[in-house]
């Protein structure tokens, strides 16, 4: 069957954790209760080790196989953490704390991860050993690093490792996943452009930071139009700008802009971060003032390994009968990466059907998706490490 029968059985229970986490959002690493009821979920499984506090507040599960020939060890990863959005949704399970919502999915993909180790540790029908990682701050804390950064590779003597993350507006159920970049790396940039502030009515005597801030804003379209090839995937993003005033007759001392860098490729990465910085400081300069840029590294590249990327998109198969393996780049982010710089692995999306996209206050993870989801990751363990 593509659907592993226990998991279907398993479908109203397992929607019974997603709306729950759905119900009590937490943020980044503040993720306490909600690795609480993991752990608790874990032990009642009879899962064969239970570790909470790695990367600060994340939870280690594992489950070893009825043999152990292989040595083999799979990570199978989910994030816990939700967003500062205050939620429309009008569900019945909607979130019981105003300003917080699970609007990525991470709810749901906590609670597949939850099935699938309820049903690993039934069967235990493999050879060697999973491990179950539950993550904090996906979403802007980087948890994803602070578990590697805790030794959970090599605590753990993860050879593999491999996630999965709802993908709203695609038929539910389905997979896609490609080899290679996958999501694109994200920095930011903050421009602080100084001038001399003065009165409106005497502009000449003073040098106007908007209107070089105007012009920087302008030129930094220009990184990815003319500084980058065609063919590489690149956003250079100026998402808010503000003054040091809101009077309308007052020329102010500083604008401060901020914005985001995305990238699918490590060298042009690097490039684009050469070039904001000096675009910023040289049109500055051109009107005037001074440009102040700090520019912060975010998350890099999410690359699938190939070899990886076949054996989890054939896995996908067995559960859902086809799957998409040449999906294009999405130009989001993902901390996974983190975990993927590290090991070989794979990321495949699952489809959440119609609805609002993620990060919006209307989404809402597809409990109908989650016997798919179980069984791929139950699937790809029985499959990657089969029982001897």
């Amino acid at each position: 069957m593509p659907i592993k029968n226990r998991l279907a059985e398993m479908h109203d229970e397992i929607t019974g954790w997603r709306r729950h986490l759905h119900q009590n959002p937490e943020l980044q690493f503040d993720v306490h209760e909600t690795a609480a009821f993991v752990a608790d979920k874990l032990k009642s499984f009879g899962v064969d080790e239970v570790t909470p506090g790695i990367g600060r507040t994340g939870v280690v599960g594992v489950i070893k196989g009825k043999t152990d020939k292989s040595g083999n060890v799979i990570g199978l990863r989910a994030d816990m953490d939700a967003l500062p959005i205050l939620e429309a949704t009008g569900l019945d399970y909607a979130s019981k704390t105003p300003g917080k919502m699970h609007a990525c999915g991470h709810d749901g993909h906590t609670a597949m991860l939850l099935g699938a180790a309820k049903y690993l540790s039934e069967t235990r029908n493999f050879d060697g050993t999973v491990v179950l990682i539950f993550q904090p701050a996906e979403e802007g804390g980087g948890g994803g690093l602070e578990m590697v950064k805790d030794g959970l590779m090599e605590r753990w003597n993860i050879s593999e490792v491999y996630g999965m993350h709802t993908m709203p507006g695609a038929p539910v159920g389905t997979f896609s996943i490609r080899p290679g970049p996958l999501l694109a790396s994200a920095d930011e940039f903050f421009v602080t452009v100084t001038g001399r502030g003065g009165h409106a009515a005497a502009p000449h005597e003073t040098i106007d930071p908007n209107l070089a801030a105007a012009h920087v804003l302008i030129a930094l379209q220009s990184v990815a139009s003319r500084n980058v090839d065609p063919l590489d995937h690149v956003v250079v993003s100026v998402c808010a700008v503000h003054s040091d005033t809101e009077a309308t007759n007052v020329i102010p001392q500083s604008v401060r802009m901020g914005g985001t860098v995305r990238a699918l490729d490590e060298t042009v990465r690097m490039q684009v971060r050469e070039r904001v910085i000096q675009i910023a400081r040289a049109t500055a300069e051109a009107y005037g003032c001074t440009a102040e840029i700090d520019y912060e590294i975010g998350y890099p590249v999410t690359v699938n390994a190939s070899e990886n990327t076949g054996y989890a998109a054939d896995v996908a198969r067995v559960v859902a009968g086809e799957v998409d393996d040449d999906t294009p780049p999405i130009m989001a982010a993902e901390d996974f990466s983190f975990m993927l710089n590290e090991r070989p692995g794979a990321y495949i999306f699952i489809g959440n059907g119609d609805g609002a996209t993620v990060h919006h206050p209307e989404f809402n993870f597809n409990d109908d998706a989650i016997p798919a989801g179980c069984s791929w990751f139950a699937e790809l363990v029985e499959t990657r490490m089969p029982a001897a």
